[in-house]
């Protein structure tokens, strides 16, 4: 609903029944039964199938997509986006007035036909979860074509949110592929990596809310435009709570991988023990491929540079565990013994590996200290 501007919203899921629309959960609608249900001929079936899109309704519209033989009037929905996977209706995400009851622009348009992408990859996750528990002798075969699923459509719509976005473009697929493979390096088993490569994907969706011209401006941002841009964590931490994932951590790793180890980040000012290891990993992996892009207003910086300027910032403001790990993905890189090439052809490590090790055992040279300051002092 935020993402589109809308102040009331309702989504409908498909009973028993092939044919009837019912909610499953509402917003802001006062006049709304629960459940609310709407019967639909084929011709409204059709219809909904077909768009290309969210529809904005008016009143010629409304019985072309929708039967008034439920219990709900139609027209007190002003936008609906049908909810399709491989083809088929899955449900309907039905929005009423906006604030000021003004009409729905091209970009929130837009945002919300990304979302509703999304939220129809949920729904269809949810009839299979119910599927799956009904059909306990197909249960390994379905959850693993679920897994596949997941990752294929995840990564389908991480790209989708960054090309809305010319300057983070490919962003948030980088991120996904750094932080499985930070947590590879730090001995995480496939299923905790694979949690991190979806967070990945996820980790800056609730950028689909803000204004794109924040993202080409040729200076830093303002405060103004900062808080803008930062409350880009609490709005996806909206749009992804209450799914059920296959991993629950994403929703955390959305409202805090802008956390910072001393507390000085965003938007919950925690420190490092308070912050999970999951959002720590994608914070550091957001952070790596932000200073080595390129941005409107800075050239990209070597990875060398970026390198040595993350192990100066730990543990003060980073997980050295997870900078030392990014050190072993780098190195390997350099030296050409990656299972899979951690960075792109983009960027190359432009880094000897000799001054890799050298930022490592700096890194360890200062953790240890740090401990060290930690400790409690000896008796005599």
């Amino acid at each position: 609903m935020e993402a589109a501007g809308a102040r009331e919203g309702a989504l409908f899921t498909f009973s028993d029944k092939p044919s009837l629309l019912s909610s499953v959960a509402s917003r802001g609608f006062a006049l709304i039964p629960d459940p609310a249900v709407i019967p639909l001929l084929p011709k409204h079936v059709h219809a909904l199938t077909a768009a290309r899109g969210p529809v904005v309704f008016n009143e010629t519209t409304y019985d072309v997509f929708f039967s008034s033989n439920g219990n709900v009037a139609p027209e007190l929905f002003k936008c609906v986006a049908p909810l399709k996977v491989a083809g088929k209706l899955a449900g309907l995400l039905a929005l009423g007035r906006r604030e000021g009851d003004a009409l729905y622009d091209d970009d929130e348009l837009d945002a919300l036909s990304l979302l509703s992408s999304y939220v129809a990859l949920a729904v269809h996750n949810h009839t299979l979860a119910q599927t799956l528990s009904q059909r306990v002798s197909e249960n390994l075969r379905l959850l693993a074509s679920l897994h596949g699923f997941y990752d294929n459509a995840l990564e389908a719509f991480a790209a989708a949110i960054d090309v809305k976005h010319v300057n983070i473009h490919g962003h948030s697929l980088r991120v996904a592929r750094y932080a499985a493979a930070i947590g590879e390096a730090l001995g995480l088993d496939p299923t905790e990596v694979a949690a991190l490569r979806s967070a990945g994907y996820l980790h800056d969706i609730g950028k689909v809310a803000v204004d794109k011209h924040l993202f080409g401006k040729p200076t830093a941002l303002d405060p103004d435009e900062f808080r803008a841009m930062a409350d880009h964590t609490t709005v996806g931490h909206q749009i992804v709570s209450g799914i059920q994932f296959p991993w629950p951590m994403i929703p955390e790793v959305v409202r805090w991988h802008h956390e910072r180890a001393d507390g000085s980040g965003y938007p919950d000012g925690l420190e490092m023990d308070e912050v999970p290891i999951s959002a720590r990993i994608i914070g550091l992996a957001d952070t790596f491929d932000a200073m080595t892009s390129m941005r409107p207003y800075r050239e990209p910086m070597s990875v060398g540079g970026t390198l040595s300027e993350l192990v100066r910032l730990a543990p003060q403001k980073y997980d050295p565990n997870a900078v030392q790990a990014l050190l072993i993905q780098v190195r390997r890189d350099a030296v050409g013994s990656s299972r899979v090439p951690f960075l792109d052809d983009r960027i190359a490590p432009s880094i000897a590996p000799g001054d890799i090790d050298q930022l490592a055992a700096s890194l360890q040279h200062k953790t240890n200290r740090n401990r060290l300051f930690l400790a409690p002092p000896t008796s005599s």
